[in-house]
Order: structure tokens, then C-alpha cells, then sequence
């Protein structure tokens, strides 16, 4: 049986939030490339590209917190290019918070070419957003296989119904692909 071209598309700020909801702690040490292949084991199939989509940063002068999100986002960005992860950003606009712009665009475009183009047999999305549930069903409708990967503590049944399949993440997995904080 021929394995099967697998692309991992993970959207950054809902695994960001749903990582905060466990309760972890040294977020920006997360391994990522652990998690993927964790994912990818028992999985007929190679890994073509991992991309995880975030919107951009831009540091203000005279805003702290605009600064301090900047210089997490240039570590995190860092960290990620290390372990051959390709970044997709949109944008992140501030009003009284910050919104991401963009970001779920452009992971549905990518699903999409990726469906359109043949580049994949399979895409496993790691994002519990149901904004993606029409670039699912059209991934789908071209033949693609389209895995969910979500939280058990906030799975999204929406997510679980629509896709070709799906696997819960527990605390316990992702407690194991964090790195032990540098002293």
C-alpha cells in the first residue's frame, strides 16, 4: 500500500489558547515537531510540510505590550524555523485587544490549493475553528482526507462530524512536548 502525502496545517493563536486552558506553562519551549510526529506515528503516510498560521506582531514605539508580544512572537517564530516548520502569517490588528486578521484564510486557501494541486492525500488540521468547515468539505469533495485534531477539554463536535476523522488531544500528550525550562 502506498503511503500516503500528509500535510499538517495548525492554527497557532487556537492551539495557543486551548494550551493556556490547560494550564501549561513555558509555551514558547513547545516542541512542535514532537507533537507532529506523535500525530503522524501509526499513520500510513509521509509528512510533505507542517505550517502553522499566526498573525503578525508589529511593535509599537511606546507600547509596551505591543513590544513584549513582538520579541515572544520573534522567539516563537525562531523556535518554530528550527524545527522546519514554515510560518503563515496574517495580521493582528488592535483595537482595545488584539484580533487576528486573515489567519483562517489563509489556512483554507492552503487546504484548498493543497486539495486542487494534488499536492496531498491527506490533511490533518490541528484547529478546533469551524470558520474552516467549508474548505473541509471541499478538501473533502476533491477526495481528500481531512483529519481533525483537537482537545479533549474543548473538542469541537462541529469539527469531529464534518472531517474524515479526528483524534483528542489530552493534557498528558501535550504536557510531553513541552522542554524543560533553560535555568
Amino acid at each position: 500500500m502506498e503511503q500516503q502525502k500528509i500535510f499538517v496545517l495548525i492554527d497557532g493563536n487556537n492551539f495557543y489558547h486551548r494550551l493556556k486552558e490547560c494550564d501549561l506553562k513555558n509555551l514558547l519551549s513547545f516542541n512542535y515537531q514532537r507533537l507532529v510526529n506523535f500525530i503522524l506515528n501509526n499513520r500510513n503516510g509521509h509528512l510533505i510540510s507542517t505550517r502553522y498560521y499566526i498573525g503578525s506582531i508589529r511593535a509599537k514605539e511606546g507600547d509596551p505590550k505591543s513590544q513584549q508580544l513582538w520579541q515572544s512572537q520573534r522567539i516563537l517564530v525562531g523556535h518554530l524555523k528550527k524545527q522546519s516548520i514554515k510560518i503563515g502569517f496574517g495580521n493582528m490588528l488592535k483595537t482595545d485587544v488584539y484580533h487576528e486578521k486573515g489567519v483562517d484564510v489563509l489556512i483554507a486557501v492552503d487546504m484548498l490549493v493543497a486539495a486542487y494541486e494534488n499536492l496531498c492525500d491527506k490533511i490533518i488540521l490541528i484547529s478546533s475553528d469551524t470558520d474552516l468547515l467549508p474548505a473541509i468539505d471541499k478538501a473533502k469533495a476533491l477526495g481528500k482526507v481531512v483529519e481533525y485534531i483537537g482537545f479533549s477539554h474543548k473538542a469541537s463536535h462541529a469539527m469531529i462530524d464534518r472531517c474524515s476523522s479526528s483524534f483528542l488531544l489530552r493534557k498528558s500528550d501535550l504536557e510531553s512536548f513541552l522542554e524543560p525550562p533553560k535555568n
